[in-house]
């Protein structure tokens, strides 16, 4: 089946398996591989980008339903050179160890702070409740979305307006998972 999606800003458009997964075409056809496979069985979040402005677990979404529709990963954040607020926020404050989980829970975080942008401890843990690190305690994710929000904030400063709405994942369309 032909699919026509858009990835980090470029449109492409493949012949794919019916059956092949998001995360396996962003991998194996794109090269995305910061888009990791996790756990196979949509447990772990790692595998998190955004679809359409929202988090989807790429282990669970079919490569044909991202047909005509826009995907960002962790490869497409970054502006000009610069960080999201979002990733130099799990930078600063030491948000991962081994980093395997980091990419799906920067993405699942960007989402959370689109529709609450000033999150206490509480709504960040249960925003990123569907994202597992096997590693940390959480703490420093925490504070690294909290972190990221307060700098995000409008009229937080230069560094906040260079991302559009459309890239802090305020499009309508698909909920995450």
């Amino acid at each position: 089946m032909r699919i026509t999606v858009t990835v980090d800003g470029t449109t492409y458009s493949d012949e794919v398996e019916p059956r092949m997964l998001l995360v396996q075409y962003l991998r194996e056809r794109l090269g995305k591989v910061g888009t990791v496979v996790g756990c196979d069985t949509s447990n772990c979040g790692a595998c998190t980008v955004h679809l359409d402005g929202h988090s989807v677990k790429s282990c669970s979404v079919l490569a044909v339903q991202a047909d005509g529709c826009e995907v960002t990963t962790i490869e497409g954040l970054a502006r000009d050179g610069q960080l999201h607020p979002v990733q130099r926020a799990f930078h600063d404050n030491h948000a991962l160890q081994c980093g395997f989980c980091t990419p799906g829970m920067i993405m699942q975080s960007i989402d959370l702070l689109a529709e609450n942008s000033d999150p206490d401890e509480q709504a960040v843990r249960e925003g990123i409740e569907g994202n597992l690190c096997r590693c940390t305690g959480y703490q420093n994710i925490v504070r690294a979305v909290r972190d990221a929000a307060h700098e995000m904030r409008p009229g937080a400063g230069p560094e906040a307006e260079r991302f559009s709405d459309a890239e802090m994942g305020t499009q309508a369309g698909v909920r995450r998972s």
